[in-house]
């Protein structure tokens, strides 16, 4: 089935296939990035820079990535999963680097870039309020063309307060683009868009990838607490909490021996104050005619 879907391809298309295929089998870590928007110096630099850590990009049209993955799927299990996952101008890189190590690789290679008409907002886009270098003019027609407020201090037009000038998901306007470049406002990001990122029969999404590490690392510090807490409320003994038991165990065992009035050498200096200080309280209740 797979051979007659390729049979009829040019030999340079096969080609295309056929090395796409041996880069398959070749590297555990298969994941599809969009490439759209990308400028062509940007990409260069990318694949350079992936180059030089033994990573693999390469791109051809969706057809014959999908023909590829079809031709191994028999060998890797449910790699096909991946072909839902070539969105906008898909290219493919192959690794050896875990997905997470490689999602953060790319999100640190990304730089920030003016926003262009047309380009699709992959988050809110968004201007602070505070003074900018424009005099009056028509710039505040501008503003006020896109729902900013404005006034004028000083001598300057003052943005009044926070706006989102295009939303998630929503594409950006020539004016947009222009008052954004203006102000200068860099809201997007170039670099490679990893998608999803296949490893041993398995389909990692970008959002699955996407690790806030401090919050991570915040979270296990929290769970390490909680349950020092509750080996220690539990009496339960480990290597960890050991010392803290005895030390429990000893104050525990200090106030029932203090509450009780039970006399050793090390509660004398106590008791005998416990004792000065009941005195005291019960000289103070008793009258004297």
């Amino acid at each position: 089935m797979e051979k007659r879907k390729t049979e009829h391809l040019p030999e340079a298309k096969k080609k295309v296939v056929n090395e796409f295929v041996q880069l398959l089998e070749k590297y555990p870590i298969v994941a599809a990035v969009n490439i759209e928007n990308l400028p062509a110096p940007q990409l260069q630099k990318m694949r350079a820079q992936l180059r030089d850590k033994k990573i693999v990009l390469k791109m051809t049209k969706r057809r014959l990535i999908r023909l590829a993955i079809e031709k191994v799927k028999s060998k890797k299990q449910n790699i096909e999963k991946l072909e839902e996952q070539l969105a906008g101008m898909p290219a493919i890189i192959f690794a050896n680097e875990n997905p997470f190590k490689l999602y953060k690789l790319l999100q640190k290679s990304k730089s920030s870039a003016p926003a262009k008409a047309g380009q699709t907002a992959n988050a809110d886009i968004k201007i602070s309020a505070g003074p900018t270098p424009f005099a009056p003019g028509p710039i505040i027609g501008e503003l006020g063309a896109l729902r900013i407020k404005s006034g004028v201090e000083g001598g300057k037009v003052v943005i009044k307060q926070d706006a989102v000038v295009v939303k998630k998901g929503e594409k950006v306007s020539q004016k947009a683009a222009e008052v954004l470049s203006r102000l200068g406002v860099e809201p997007m990001e170039v670099g490679l868009n990893l998608v999803a990122a296949y490893e041993n029969g398995e389909i990692f999404a970008a959002d699955l990838l996407a690790v806030d590490e401090s919050a991570y690392i915040n979270n296990i510090t929290n769970a390490a607490r909680w349950a020092m807490n509750l080996s220690v409320e539990a009496a339960y003994p480990t290597k960890q909490n050991s010392e803290i038991l005895v030390q429990k165990a000893f104050r525990e065992s200090k106030a029932v021996a203090l509450d009780a009035g039970f006399f050793a050498d090390m509660l004398k200096d106590e008791l005998l104050f416990k004792a000065s200080a009941e005195a005291s309280a019960l000289k103070s209740e008793i009258k004297f005619e």
